[in-house]
């Protein structure tokens, strides 16, 4: 006889809190995983096709522990609404002499006397709940239901909504890549604000900035990622520069007489936090000075104007600079600023402006380049 753990959700996508609790049923109830993405659940409609949330699916799995497999009975059904039951009814069939356990998060407990025939749901499985700290369980119904508590609390605070809110980066760096590359959520709409190659730049600032974090252990890394990520949403739009000055002259009057090229900053923050409802200051202040620097540049802030400057398809040799960053992002930062002023002043840039100014003058060593 052998165990199962039957593991249903929309995965969109998959993230690690999903591979955390499957590895420790896994392991606690001895039991392998069928994961089961599902097409037409009661409480959701999946953002991204059945074929893309299998295949990242199949991404994550790689780095689980378990032994796990992908089942496309529900993908593959025709019914308007896929219930458990019929899953469960499903596979109970197939394997008669097998034992079947059935996840469920904490969140759902309570609520689990309203499911379609769920004590025939507690007949034919073990349903087993993952706790989580904050919920307070119906007892009552736990006992009814003969549940099993999981007893595992390092889930982690991370759900498929928070990250494509663009809240957490808690998923596998293999879905991630996946996610970039086929533009799917805030990739895909970041996309119509950019021209291809401004998004690709985006996305290397993006992982640049993360893996300085990570080299660093900087903490919330996920802040550098998603600041790499839209710290160009602005330059492209808008593509009339009379509107693009009223924006400045009604939102940063003070600013009005900084170079033109220094707007698609201040743009850039409007619209992360308008259009993509970014309100991390944090984040929000690292668009802002991407371009021109400032002084009191936060750790953030430090990372995303060098990764803006050195990241890899820049078209020269940054591989000192990358290096110095990953080493220490503090000097990693001012090694950037002092290449990128040489640069500039070698091509007769003009760089004479008040927030450049207050950068060089606040982290270049005194007397540098002057």
């Amino acid at each position: 006889m052998a165990n199962y753990i039957l593991f249903g959700g929309t995965f969109d996508p998959v993230h690690n809190g999903h591979i955390r609790i499957a590895t420790a049923a896994s392991l606690k109830l001895n039991a392998d995983v069928i994961f089961i993405p599902a097409r037409s659940p009661r409480w959701k409609t999946p953002l991204t096709s059945a074929e893309h949330r299998t295949k990242m699916l199949k991404i994550a799995m790689k780095g689980t522990a378990c032994g796990s497999s992908i089942s496309d009975f529900e993908l593959k059904s025709t019914a308007d609404i896929n219930y458990s039951i019929d899953t469960i009814r499903y596979f109970v069939k197939k394997y008669p002499k097998d034992k079947f356990f059935f996840v469920i998060g904490a969140d759902q407990v309570n609520n689990f006397p309203e499911w379609k025939e769920a004590e025939e749901i507690s007949n034919l499985t073990t349903v087993v709940y993952v706790s989580r700290p904050n919920v307070k369980l119906n007892k009552q119904i736990i006992s009814t239901y003969h549940m099993q508590d999981l007893s595992f609390l390092e889930s982690g605070e991370v759900s498929s909504s928070a990250f494509r809110a663009m809240q957490t980066l808690d998923i596998p760096m293999g879905v991630l890549e996946y996610i970039e590359k086929n533009r799917l959520y805030f990739i895909g709409k970041l996309a119509k604000y950019l021209t291809e190659k401004r998004l690709n730049h985006s996305i290397e600032v993006a992982n640049l900035a993360l893996r300085i974090a990570k080299a660093n252990k900087l903490e919330h890394p996920e802040r550098y990622y998603f600041a790499g990520l839209l710290h160009d949403v602005g330059k492209t739009y808008p593509n009339n520069d009379e509107e693009l000055l009223h924006f400045m002259k009604k939102c940063y009057p003070e600013y009005v007489k900084l170079p033109n090229f220094a707007y698609h900053q201040f743009m850039g923050a409007k619209i992360a936090h308008d259009d993509f409802l970014i309100n991390d200051e944090i984040i929000l202040d690292a668009i802002k000075n991407h371009c021109t620097g400032n002084k009191n540049m936060s750790d953030v802030a430090m990372v995303v104007y060098a990764s803006d400057k050195i990241e890899p398809t820049r078209g020269f040799d940054s591989r000192w600079l990358i290096s110095s960053c990953l080493k220490d992002y503090k000097q990693g930062f001012i090694d950037t600023l002092i290449d990128n002023k040489k640069y500039l002043l070698s091509h007769s840039k003009d760089i004479t402006n008040e927030l450049t100014d207050a950068c060089f003058d606040m982290y270049l060593p005194k007397g540098d380049l002057k």
